[in-house]
């Protein structure tokens, strides 16, 4: 009887805004190991007869740049774990292409490259990307399998691990080993304005499928890029695994060009405008405001209130503001005769400062929930989104009750999605500002389009 053979799991994940003032550290990531691990990648590798070595897998909320020692540290254990874990005929790494550390310009090309030096030429590397991730000719030229979500909202993270996962447990058991080509394409844009769910991405993304059953093409890729790390590996992108080198440079020069001939129909998936337009907008019925400019799941902040200063001041009632990150808050307010309190830019985010004279008060999983006025505010320990229904039940919120619903956010997450609410995204201010113009651009590639704009364009395909 043939040995199994043997393949290790982890990796890092995290995406990481150069415009936040905040470092993500220690304390911002969990750490997934052991079966858990296993059970988030959630594919039968009993069934192709492959031992498994969960090794750690740390993820985080984006956020601002990750801490130095914290990832020199992070990366070391992980790499004695790899060292323990070989010999290996294979490694899975789920990472995310959006992560930068003080010093070090491209951490995932570092981190795959590290595992590359420990497991020599012969072991198969597969990695799985989010699609906001940025791909550099290091991380190409250390792996042979890469696959990345293409959906935006992310609704596939499972059926992307599967498809990484079953190129390398294929590979590893005797299939042909499989090449990865890239071209990169001059232009970033925001995840919001490259929805899947709209066009043009909508067809781009779907049509990738049909690239997987060409003759030599085993998993194609678009990466739209991460928009608000100004840095030289911020770009879009288009990454291609196959067994037929021509098959796949071809592919990819054809996805790549097709994304440069559609930028100029990228566009947002909701009514969009500043402040005053958004509470202009508001209508008799339930309703969904999003403040784009501090959503942690893009690396916001999370502390602003400009739009609750904006909301109390054109007197809305019936609103929901869920949540802003007010650390401290519940130390503050519990146990004390103390109704008033003041919010808003507590971890650096900035925007305004706002005093609430709370009517009533609760305190429930790490929040404060004051109302005052017609206006409920929950005031969260940490930075937090709000994005799916079970985050308002589990604080007894029931959003019926409420006319207007604000959250950080972008685009709207499926949750808040199948609400079918009338939505607009107000363009406000933050750490993932909307508006390029006012986004600082001196280490981004030139010509890139937004910032500056041309129309030439030859793909370049790398391998």
């Amino acid at each position: 009887m043939s040995k199994r053979k043997r393949i290790a799991i982890g990796g890092i994940s995290t995406e990481c805004s150069t415009y936040s003032p905040l470092f993500q550290t220690e304390a911002d990531f969990e750490q997934v190991q052991g079966s858990l691990l296993v059970d988030l990648v959630d594919f039968p590798f009993e069934k192709y007869e492959i031992e498994v070595e969960p090794l750690s897998y740390y993820k985080a909320i984006p956020g601002g740049l990750v801490e130095a020692d914290f990832y020199e540290k992070t990366k070391c254990g992980f790499m004695e774990q790899i060292r323990d874990a070989c010999p290996l005929d294979g490694v899975l790494l789920l990472m995310h292409g959006a992560m930068y550390v003080p010093g070090i310009e491209d951490p995932e090309g570092d981190w795959i490259s590290a595992v590359r030096s420990l497991v020599g030429e012969k072991c198969i590397i597969s990695v799985c990307f989010d699609l906001h991730g940025n791909v550099t000719d290091k991380i190409i030229q250390n792996i042979d399998v890469f696959a990345a979500y293409r959906t935006a909202p992310h609704i596939d993270e499972k059926k992307t691990y599967y498809r990484a996962a079953k190129l390398l447990v294929t590979t590893v058991n005797g299939g042909r080993r499989p090449k990865v080509v890239w071209s990169p394409i001059p232009v970033l844009v925001s995840g919001e304005m490259s929805s899947t769910c709209l066009e043009p991405c909508k067809s781009i993304y779907k049509q990738l499928e049909n690239f997987d059953q060409r003759e030599g093409i085993l998993d194609a890729n678009l990466l739209i890029g991460y928009l608000w790390a100004d840095s030289e590996t911020a770009i879009a992108s288009t990454v291609v695994t196959c067994t037929d080198l021509k098959a796949g440079r071809e592919t990819c020069a054809e996805i790549a060009e097709t994304y440069w001939q559609k930028r100029n129909e990228l566009t947002f998936d909701m009514q969009a405008g500043d402040l005053k337009e958004a509470i202009a907008w508001l209508p008799g019925e339930f309703s969904i405001l999003a403040d784009s400019g501090d959503n942690p799941t893009a690396g916001g902040v999370g502390d602003r209130a400009d739009v609750l200063e904006a909301l109390i001041d054109a007197e809305i009632e019936g609103v929901l503001v869920a949540g802003i990150a007010s650390p401290g808050i519940i130390n503050k307010l519990q146990g004390t005769n103390k109704t008033a309190v003041t919010v808003g830019g507590e971890l650096g985010g900035g925007g305004p400062n706002v005093i609430l004279n709370a009517e009533k008060i609760y305190f429930k999983n790490e929040c404060a929930v004051l109302s005052m006025n017609g206006i409920t505010t929950v005031l969260t320990e940490k930075r937090r989104p709000f994005h799916k229904l079970s985050d308002f039940t589990e604080l007894g919120i029931e959003l019926k009750e409420y006319r207007l619903l604000v959250v950080k956010s972008g685009y709207l997450s499926p949750e808040l999605q199948s609400l079918s609410a009338p939505s607009f995204m107000i363009l406000t201010d933050g750490a993932v500002c909307q508006h390029f113009a006012n986004l600082e651009n001196k280490h981004r590639q030139r010509p890139m389009f937004p910032f500056q704009n041309t129309a030439e364009f030859v793909s370049e395909v790398r391998n």
